[in-house]
């Protein structure tokens, strides 16, 4: 098969399931933004994998199934993943409990917020992981941005885990607050402990059919509750501990979802 990636960049997860696919004997392209061109020459692919978050992939992955190629995850999921409003509805839709949002203009937030609502986590309304990230403690921390609304997120004071899946398999790591997938963690190993934290991981992957992905999740130290504070649609898994590499699982479940996509006619 020929199989079309979208991804910003040639190394890490993409170069790894690049090797693991053209060893099975499959035709590789991958497309960045150096040779990226929403057009009818895509079409050669027989299905695309889209790796990155960027927009302009976003875009082309909407494009591609307009015309009936297939591409492994969803756009429109990829898309709300990204999007903090629609990651929020998508998060509360699967019953699952998140923070208390606001959204609007700065001078609006002076009029509306209390001095007892902070602190508060500041995000850009499109991105994923940490960049752009702040805590807010103040309303003199609340600075106009390019006459654009913010995005504040209720800090929950807790302890803060990332959380990956691939397929059935979990993998629980404890975190920084506020850091990226990168950063140095300590695994957590399941047990009576933290069952609620996998129980929620499995509902939010079984409501929307999810290969793989993951959820930065604080449990909050008042209270015991969890909250989800971000969704994750295709990282680079690179705290996976359950092997050394998680590449090959990931593409069997992307062969098997187009396998079955192929066998059903419908839309992935």
């Amino acid at each position: 098969m020929k199989i079309g990636m979208l991804s910003k960049k040639t190394t890490g997860m993409t170069g790894l399931m690049k090797e693991f696919f053209e060893n099975a004997g499959h035709i590789v392209t991958i497309y960045t933004l150096k040779n990226l061109c929403i057009n009818e020459s895509l079409f050669e692919n027989d299905f695309f994998i889209l790796k990155s978050k960027k927009i302009i992939y976003i875009y082309a992955g909407h494009y591609l199934e307009k015309n009936n190629i297939p591409v492994i995850p969803n756009p429109n999921m990829i898309y709300n993943h990204k999007n903090r409003i629609e990651a929020h509805y998508l998060l509360k839709k699967a019953g699952l409990k998140l923070p208390e949002f606001y959204f609007g203009m700065v001078q609006t937030l002076h009029d509306r917020l209390k001095p007892s609502d902070f602190p508060l986590i500041l995000k850009p309304i499109m991105g994923s992981g940490s960049r752009g990230v702040k805590k807010i403690t103040s309303f003199d921390d609340l600075k106009p941005k390019n006459d654009q609304p913010l995005y504040l997120e209720k800090f929950i004071k807790g302890t803060h885990y990332l959380v990956y899946i691939i397929d059935d398999e979990i993998c629980i790591l404890e975190k920084p607050p506020l850091s990226n997938e990168h950063v140095d963690m300590k695994e957590i190993l399941i047990n009576d402990n933290n069952e609620d934290i996998r129980e929620v991981v499995i509902r939010w992957k079984t409501y929307y059919n999810l290969l793989f992905g993951h959820l930065d999740i604080v449990r909050e130290y008042n209270t015991n509750k969890i909250y989800i504070v971000d969704p994750g649609s295709f990282p680079e898994f690179s705290n996976w501990r359950c092997d050394k590499n998680p590449a090959p699982k990931i593409c069997n479940l992307i062969l098997k979802r187009y396998e079955d996509f192929k066998l059903n006619n419908h839309k992935i």
